[in-house]
């Protein structure tokens, strides 16, 4: 312990003797660890967090498997084979959610609900800190309506009352009685305040309506292997022997850990990342090594007193890695400092689609993570040094005259080996961002068809109901706040819709064409029509207004849109996209066809096409547009819409107004107010997000790299100053001395960015399915990147070149 603190002592008196060095390394490292930390503290909280419940690892999710291989939703009947047959779960449960409008509290709210079966909560492994949970009886249908509330829905609206037998709330018109309330924190699935028991109106019997995600917890000893056969045998039994067929029943099924269902299509954008930061890292250790050539370079003349004195190389190699790990611990502290700002940022910054953000922060492990980073880099930093600075005869060093050129020149050519290593890590990384910048610009320049700006929009929900004149109801209440919302001043058009572009997108379901004559007079004879498949088309539904079209400029192609004709109880009308004309119906005219599309909303009415409109992109500017059919929402009514209002006003005093009406119309539903450009905003979250990241990762490894060039042929030109004064006095041109380092400089940037070339064929590959419009080795993006790369290293050869152009030869010999 004393040699070790001696060590430290002498550590300390080093780098308070090179100020301007111990800065310059402290910094680059703080960078490197500090945001290595940050991404690696989302990439921890998302991905390798254990879910916040007893053995998480049990939790399953539960899917049935499509005929084109796909994981969906449960159908009712299937999941009730898969909790009656299956023996690997000691519980399983179903679930869907939506928002509702709930009043009965404090204030009136728009809520996330869930519907869940009894066995919700065993699979979790909680119980309600207040209350009970579901018993069998109050999940059969036409039971009393309960419901169970979030520890925070408790607190900030029910007024946190220890007896819940007066606590009531109404839901889609129905009063339920609270009978616990949840652990803090449980929040499953994400967002939800309120869980239902999911069966209160009966099960839906169809095999093919796929409403609920399912969850199970294994038995014990089970793996999920075990738990994959077992469902799945029982799902291709369901397919076997099911009188229901056609490209929506089962496949197959299939199970998978609950983390993994929720994490995985953010794995990869994430796992890019923290290479990508990896990278940088290794860019910033590059140049502390360098600085840390530098000076092996000007101690020699010390170390070879210290070795003739009798010290030890092992006790010289224990100097250094005590020096490197001061340094490192330092940097570390610094960066982890910046990492918890760096980590705020993040969050801001990342899409809402990104799960699992609550879970992102500089949690312990996170901060083992970041000493053990530290650790790491100094014991690299530290062995290389120390390999380097006691690398031959150290005594050397004292021959008269001698100034350890050797060994100087050998650290010269490390430190080049070094830069070309910088530079390549560089344009692997700015390659990377460029790629990811280009496909945002490429799906920028995709047409979504539609407008997006000028446009507020207005989600409200009614109650749920299936009584016919509740629906006509609903349709009226609708156009009574259309109607008195276009009285706002500056509101030019308004419209209706279920689901806006790129907000989640809409239910998908197959249609059957069928003429007047053809309809059906029971509910087999439709089945059987079913069973032809030149009948059957696939698309989207969407329940619009003629509105909602003018409002988002989506342009008539053919036909008309709804209209004054196209009352309640007017023949149904439909209008379709035009990628569904072409698909469903190429070389004809559609305008004029009947379809049944019933299995969307229950109604069986035929819908007879009256026009055709352009195609919009549902789910995003990189996702090609879906066949859609658009029905009257007077006609089709749904109890969740979203107004769209086209208007010049101020935002805010245009919501101010809707609510105002909405409250007056009905002081029980409550509305949440969005800009339409908010929404397409959100839509390019990922894609943005992971531009920015991967840019700021690029960039500053560019100047690292520029920086590392730029010392490392100053250092050579500084060692080199004798040399250049003979060059020089013996008749040598400032051209000449000029080409001679820039030369030296130039092998070293070509082989860098060589390797840096072959680097990015090979890894870029592995990003491929995250770029839109450009590929992989895209020619634009290497040969851009690779010019500005070679222009930055040649600007920090310059530098020193000119400068060597400058020696004066009577100075460098006196020098000497």
């Amino acid at each position: 312990m004393t040699g070790l603190l001696q060590d430290f002592r002498y550590a300390l008196r080093q780098l308070r003797k090179n100020p301007g060095f111990t800065a310059v390394a402290v910094l680059t490292l703080a960078l490197g660890i500090g945001v290595t930390t940050a991404i690696f503290s989302v990439v921890y909280g998302v991905l390798l967090r254990p879910l916040p419940y007893p053995d998480p690892n049990r939790i399953m999710a539960v899917f049935e498997v499509t005929s084109k291989g796909r994981p969906s939703r449960v159908a009712d009947p299937n999941f009730d084979d898969f909790r009656d047959q299956s023996r690997s779960f000691q519980a399983i449960a179903k679930y869907t959610d939506n928002v509702a409008s709930v009043s009965g509290a404090s204030q009136p709210t728009r809520t996330t609900v869930a519907g869940v079966s009894p066995d919700f909560l065993k699979v979790f492994g909680i119980q309600p800190i207040l209350g009970r949970d579901f018993s069998a009886s109050d999940a059969k249908k036409g039971a009393g309506p309960t419901v169970l509330v979030s520890y925070g829905y408790w607190r900030q609206y029910l007024g946190s009352p220890r007896d819940l037998s007066q606590s009531h709330l109404k839901i889609d018109g129905a009063i339920f009685s609270v009978i616990g309330v949840l652990p803090a924190g449980f929040h499953f699935p994400a967002d939800v305040d309120l869980w239902l028991p999911a069966d209160l109106e009966g099960e839906n019997p169809s095999r093919t309506s796929h409403n609920y995600n399912a969850v199970g917890r294994l038995r014990d000893g089970v793996t999920v292997e075990q738990a994959n056969q077992d469902i799945s045998a029982i799902a291709r039994r369901i397919h076997d022997t099911s009188s229901e067929q056609g490209d929506y029943l089962l496949k197959d099924g299939i199970v998978v850990p609950l983390q993994e269902s929720i994490t995985g299509n953010a794995r990869s954008p994430l796992l890019v990342l923290l290479g990508a930061v990896g990278f940088l890292l290794l860019v910033a250790c590059a140049n502390v090594a360098n600085l840390l050539l530098a000076q092996v370079s000007v101690r020699e003349r010390e170390l070879a007193i210290r070795s003739a004195l009798g010290a030890a190389r092992g006790r010289l190699i224990r100097q250094f890695l005590t020096e490197a790990f001061l340094l490192s611990l330092v940097g570390g502290g610094l960066g982890v400092l910046g990492a918890l700002g760096a980590v705020a940022g993040l969050v801001v910054l990342a899409p809402a689609s990104l799960p699992r953000l609550d879970s992102v922060s500089i949690s312990v492990s996170v901060l083992v993570f970041a000493f053990l980073l530290a650790t790491a880099i100094a014991a690299g930093l530290g062995a290389f040094t120390a390999a380097r600075a006691t690398s031959g005869d150290l005594r050397e060093g004292l021959v008269e005259g001698g100034r350890g050129q050797a060994g100087s020149q050998g650290s010269q050519r490390v430190g080049r080996v070094i830069v070309a290593a910088q530079i390549a890590i560089t344009l692997v990384l700015v390659v990377g961002a460029g790629l990811f910048g280009r496909s945002l610009m490429k799906v920028l320049e995709v047409d979504p068809g539609f407008r997006v700006d000028k446009i507020v929009t207005m989600d409200v929900s009614l109650p749920w109901v299936d009584d016919p004149k509740a629906k006509a109801g609903q349709a009226i209440f609708f156009s009574s706040l259309i109607d008195r919302i276009k009285q706002i001043p500056g509101v030019r058009k308004v419209g209706a819709t279920s689901g806006l572009p790129m907000d989640g997108g809409l239910p998908d379901g197959m249609f059957l064409l069928v003429t007047q004559n053809e309809i059906p007079k029971t509910t087999d004879s439709l089945g059987a029509l079913f069973q032809q498949r030149e009948r059957l088309g696939n698309a989207d539904f969407c329940v619009a207004t003629d509105g909602y079209f003018q409002v988002l400029g989506i342009p008539l192609i053919r036909g008309r849109i709804f209209d004054e004709r196209d009352g309640a109880n007017s023949p149904h009308v439909a209008v379709i996209s035009e990628s569904l004309a072409h698909d469903r119906w190429p070389g004809q005219d559609p305008i004029g066809h009947t379809i049944e599309f019933g299995n969307m909303d229950g109604d069986l009415r035929l819908l007879t096409i009256v026009g055709i409109v352009g195609d919009t992109h549902e789910y995003g500017l990189d996702v090609p547009p879906r066949p859609t059919v658009y029905v009257n929402l007077f006609q089709r009514p749904r109890p969740a819409i979203t107004l769209t209002m086209l208007s010049d006003a101020d935002t805010r005093l245009l919501a101010s107004a809707a609510r105002g009406i909405l409250q007056d119309l009905n002081p029980e539903i409550p509305a949440r107010f969005r800009t339409f450009s908010q929404v397409y905003s959100a839509s390019l979250g990922s894609r943005r997000f992971n531009v920015i990241l991967i840019g700021f990762f690029g960039i500053t490894a560019l100047l690292l790299a520029t920086i590392g060039v730029f010392g490392v042929m100053a250092y050579s030109v500084s060692r080199r100053t004798r040399e250049i004064g003979v060059r020089v006095a013996l008749g040598a041109a400032s051209g000449d001395v000029l080409r001679m380092i820039l030369g030296q400089g130039l092998r070293t940037i070509f082989i860098g960015v060589a390797l840096g070339i072959a680097g990015s064929l090979a890894l870029t590959r592995t990003v491929e399915s995250l770029l839109f419009g450009v590929t992989a080795t895209d020619p634009l993006t290497f040969g851009g990147v690779t010019l500005l790369l070679v222009g930055a290293a040649l600007l920090a050869c310059y530098i020193p070149a000119r400068r060597a152009t400058k020696v004066d030869p009577m100075v460098a010999l006196r020098y000497e």
